[in-house]
């Protein structure tokens, strides 16, 4: 079983694999190669120079030419390498950005079907029917307040205000009065000889009960 898991996971593995990422892939490898290269010819030309020296400096001049024309061309090889791996880099770059877009891309559809079925939920006159009935609750409340502030006299929000503060006040004195009973009620007792034996009572009958099960 093991096995046939592993062997499926590793398809699913390999099935992500697209063939954008395998060009990627070959494409830094042809930009690491051609770096390496690099690294190669600047060696020679370090060598051909204190080759040319040394000609230069036991009388063979032809030789020495000869090793600076070679190493004008390597240096050559050298620029054409850098432009070719600025190409592949920007290559690569691009098919990466590409990729980015089409999850991008593939996001925003999903998310358009999401909402095409959310709209299809919730119609445009489902949601323009909550507006209004809520628009024509909030009038009605408006409305209500106004009128009761029409009638209502400045004394008469006077009595309203001094009832208010009553009921706090009434809220606030049983609040006070329950921490007071609560203060006054004596400490239950951890030794309650009554309390001990209900415990101990509780205590033999699982004692009994799992005896029993166990026989």
């Amino acid at each position: 079983m093991g096995n046939l898991f592993g062997k499926s996971s590793s398809k699913a593995k390999i099935s992500r694999v697209t063939e954008q990422d395998k060009a990627v892939l070959q494409l830094k490898q042809q930009r690491d190669k051609l770096k390496q290269y690099q690294k190669r010819i600047e060696l020679q030309l370090e060598k051909d120079r204190e080759m040319a020296k040394k000609c230069l400096a036991t009388g063979r001049k032809e030789r020495a030419k000869t090793l600076l024309r070679k190493k004008k061309y390597q240096e050559k090889l050298l620029t054409n390498a850098d432009a070719q791996i600025e190409t592949i880099e920007k290559l690569a770059s691009d098919i990466e950005f590409a990729q980015v877009e089409t999850q991008v891309i593939s996001g925003l559809k999903v998310g358009n079907e999401a909402l095409k079925k959310v709209n299809e939920i919730l119609s445009i006159e489902e949601v323009e029917q909550i507006l209004d009935e809520t628009r024509e609750s909030i009038e009605k409340q408006q409305e209500i307040d106004a009128l009761l502030n029409g009638v209502l006299t400045e004394e008469d929000e006077d009595e309203v205000l001094a009832e208010l503060e009553q009921l706090v006040a009434k809220d606030e004195e049983k609040t006070s009065e329950r921490e007071d009973i609560d203060e006054r009620l004596p400490n239950v007792p951890e030794d309650d000889p009554v309390h001990d034996r209900k415990r101990k009572e509780k205590e033999s009958e699982r004692s009994a009960k799992k005896v029993a099960l166990e026989a």
